[in-house]
């Protein structure tokens, strides 16, 4: 039975990356990134668990692919700019940048997160806005793996599907990654071989992956355990302890476990931290993805461009929270 899940669950994440990627309409693009995506993160945690599943999180093997595709939804979202309540477009400065560590981010001045609907409310990364095809978890069928085909024509069917809109378009941006209809992120922050993504990550239980260059998937033990048990078992060498703690209310209301050893863990890794620096404050809530954090971080340069004022720092909290 196992082993037929785990069948199932490569053909789902086969299926839907096949169409994403056909969905590029930069032939270029569309060989540079086929064999370099890496899928990882809730949604196998969601297919392993029979549950209605989260996005799937897209990462690219190299910064190459990374910029490149950053710069290609950045220019189709600029062709298709948000709008207010009243249906009108507003146009949003948004631009790709070159951080000096290498990292890519997404820059959307004066708010922070822009989306198709003109939504920059509070969103986690796993729950954002989107049309009621977003709402599918998985094609009704799943067939065996397909190979891509004719790129166009598969677009224009899924176009087709749609009712007239493009599946796969930018409908929210945010620093960390592009979200696409119909459930696909594509994550900018991070790249590299799957243990380097890893190696940013919080929990154990989000470690499975599926390689679109071998087009296998990994269940790593570690991390079968803990879905099995729903237990966060929180990874020593996290990067973003921080979003950790914040991650947990999601988990807890989901009927997960955690145990005070691995809170003192998430605890000690926080200690590590300059909090008063607010690059580091910035670099620990970015993974977050919260427009509400976005205000914080840009209220506290206004207060004081390096340096985090403890006592504004709480008021500011009380106000937008």
């Amino acid at each position: 039975e196992a082993d037929m899940k785990a069948k199932w669950i490569r053909l789902a994440i086969a299926k839907k990356v096949n169409e994403w990627v056909a969905s590029i309409d930069d032939e270029a693009l569309r060989e540079k990134v086929k064999d370099n995506v890496i899928v990882t993160g809730g949604c196998n945690v969601s297919m392993l668990l029979n549950e209605k599943g989260n996005d799937f999180d897209l990462y690219l093997r190299n910064r190459e692919c990374a910029l490149a595709l950053a710069h290609y939804y950045v220019a189709k979202f600029k062709t298709n700019p948000p709008t207010n309540f009243k249906g009108e477009s507003k146009q949003v400065d948004v631009s790709v940048r070159e951080e000096a560590d290498g990292r890519i981010k997404i820059v959307v001045k004066s708010a922070g997160v822009a989306g198709e609907d003109g939504s920059d409310e509070d969103q986690y990364f796993e729950s954002v806005p989107g049309d009621e095809a977003q709402n599918q978890f998985l094609d009704e069928e799943l067939g065996r793996e397909r190979e891509l085909g004719d790129a166009t024509e598969v677009a224009e069917e899924a176009k087709k599907a749609a009712g007239g809109k493009a599946k796969y378009r930018p409908i929210f941006l945010t620093a960390n990654c592009v979200t696409l209809s119909d459930k696909v992120q594509v994550i900018l922050r991070f790249f590299g071989e799957p243990e380097e993504i890893h190696s940013n990550y919080d929990f154990a239980h989000c470690t499975c992956f599926w390689d679109s260059k071998t087009r296998q998937l990994t269940l790593p033990p570690v991390a079968l355990e803990a879905i099995l048990a729903r237990d966060l078992r929180y990874l020593g060498g996290s990067k973003y302890p921080i979003c950790a703690m914040v991650r947990l209310r999601k988990f807890l209301k989901r009927g997960w476990n955690v145990t005070a050893g691995q809170m003192l863990k998430i605890a000690h890794g926080i200690n590590k931290l300059d909090l008063s620096s607010i690059s580091v404050l910035e670099d620990q809530l970015i993974g977050v993805d919260t427009a509400y954090f976005t205000q914080l971080i840009e209220l506290l340069r206004q207060h004081d461009p390096d340096k985090v004022d403890g006592a504004y720092l709480m008021e500011v909290i009380d106000r937008i929270f």
